[in-house]
């Protein structure tokens, strides 16, 4: 473990005691909603009148600038992704990326530039991080049933950050003892890792009568969040019905503990907080019916991998297609992800080829062509295949990583460098693809590139003694590269600053 990751881990353990000795004040700083599965008890939508909000232009705009904010979530994102597992699918990821961006537009929030994470955990949780950090657990696409429910809770998220209930929440303990804002973050990070229950029920149990006063506040920050959020859905031609259906999800989710987490216990999702949500979508327009086949895509992919075996998944998506279905091409295309992952490459054609015909410009089935193809070590099929998928549509992120891949196994590590090293100028913050990009240099025997790579990769997980590391052997080999030399050093200079910055929280 690098020392400056110690340090940060140690702060950590500090911050967490001085949040169970002043309760008070952990639970209305997290309790806005950071941790979805933690939203507190909302107030009637009939008491909206009698509740006074502060004004996103008051005192607490001072207390925590929105330069601050942003500090603060880029760096707990690289300590969030230091510890726990996040997904490299590149399509799910562009899906929620893509997700987010759009319920953006018609959300209050001013700066529409988001970081987005996708946390692989089978637990229902999103969370949102002072400066536009968004977190979506896998195990969400497993509870909501359709794409407007999942999108009620990305709004939601949204909602907690343009109104700035982080700053709110400081502002409305002023007069309290206000844990350090590494013990925050530090929480933070320890409520994902452990799915939400351990981390939060360690933090709050037995803490309920100094969270009286506290939780007043926060519940007004989760009934302003289920407004907002609900306003975003219908803006954006959602049903914003889903909002009070995904709640019941939530509750109905709780039924199957012997006892219920920790957090439920103090938070509770409650039959009035759904009948809320209701009456207040009540009184909107009705949308038509609709229902995204991509979101059953994406959600046939999170449950090919939540099965214990390729083989149960196989099994799974066969039965589905045997009964009355409303997602028929879900269900066919999780079949053929599972039947390659299976190793059975010649029923995964059979299974995908309908999909392919009737849509073949269609990028998740294009990729599920391609894996196929990879499969059966046919790397000449899968490399065209995703070549033209690519120059019919220049900036898909799947696509591009895909054709990466297929480049790599095929051991064309030149091309594969070629591609990756365009795609990390538009994609600086995706740990994934300097990832990839550290590894293909190294095959196609670019040391330096490779120190580089691994640097940026490292910047992106929190780890920087390690990134300091492979800059200092850049630098060296380098010598004779001024260009090369003179950028090495200048992000040797950053990544001090940001091990410095890490240090003050």
């Amino acid at each position: 473990m690098t020392e400056n990751l110690k340090v940060f881990r140690h702060r950590i353990r500090l911050g967490c005691a001085r949040l169970r000795r002043c309760a008070a004040g952990f639970a209305a700083s997290v309790a806005t909603g950071l941790v979805l599965t933690a939203a507190p008890i909302a107030a009637t939508a009939q008491d909206d009148h009698h509740i006074q909000l502060p004004m996103l232009g008051d005192s607490s705009s001072g207390l925590v600038s929105r330069a601050r904010e942003k500090e603060l979530g880029s760096m707990w994102l690289r300590m969030f992704r230091s510890q726990v597992r996040t997904s490299s699918d590149a399509l799910l990821q562009q899906y929620v990326e893509n997700s987010l961006k759009s319920l953006a537009e018609y959300s209050p929030l001013e700066d529409k530039s988001l970081d987005v994470v996708v946390v692989n955990n089978d637990t229902m949780n999103a969370f949102a991080v002072p400066g536009g950090v968004v977190g979506v657990h896998t195990g969400l696409f497993l509870f909501a049933e359709n794409e407007d429910q999942f999108a009620s809770v990305l709004a939601h998220e949204l909602a907690h950050l343009s109104q700035r209930h982080y700053a709110r929440s400081l502002e409305a303990q002023r007069n309290s003892t206000l844990p350090t804002l590494a013990g925050m973050l530090g929480a933070l990070v320890l409520a994902a890792t452990a799915g939400g229950d351990a981390g939060l029920a360690a933090m709050t149990a037995t803490q309920a009568a100094a969270l009286d006063n506290q939780l007043r506040f926060s519940r007004q920050n989760e009934q302003e969040a289920d407004r907002v959020g609900i306003e975003t859905l219908a803006k954006a031609g959602m049903d914003p019905q889903a909002a009070g259906e995904m709640f019941e999800q939530m509750l109905k989710a709780t039924r199957y503990y012997r006892r219920p987490p920790e957090f439920l216990l103090t938070h509770p999702v409650t039959e009035k907080r759904i009948a809320d949500a209701k009456l207040r979508a009540n009184r909107m327009e009705k949308v038509p019916l609709r229902d995204s086949r991509e979101y059953h895509l994406m959600r046939a992919r999170i449950r090919v991998a939540a099965e214990a075996t390729p083989q149960q998944a196989v099994k799974r998506f066969q039965a589905e297609l045997r009964g009355i279905n409303d997602n028929e091409d879900a269900a066919r295309y999780g079949l053929a992800l599972a039947q390659t992952a299976a190793g059975k490459p010649d029923s995964a054609i059979d299974t995908l080829q309908p999909l392919l015909e009737k849509e073949p410009d269609k990028d998740a089935f294009i990729l599920a062509r391609a894996d196929i193809d990879l499969s059966r070590q046919d790397y000449t099929s899968a490399t065209k295949r995703l070549q033209k998928a690519v120059d019919d549509s220049p900036k898909n992120h799947a696509l591009i990583m895909g054709l990466a891949n297929a480049h790599f196994k095929a051991g064309n590590y030149l091309a594969a460098e070629r591609i990756l090293k365009k795609h990390s100028r538009m994609r600086r913050k995706d740990p994934a693809v300097w990832y990839l990009l550290a590894e293909t240099h190294g095959l196609a025997g670019d040391i330096v590139g490779v120190h580089e790579a691994r640097a940026e990769y490292y910047i992106l997980n929190g780890v920087f003694d390690k990134a300091l590391q492979h800059l200092r052997h850049g630098v060296r080999l380098a010598k004779n590269d001024y260009q090369t030399h003179a950028i090495l050093e200048q992000r040797m200079k950053d990544v001090i600053k940001m091990q410095e910055k890490a240090k003050e929280l």
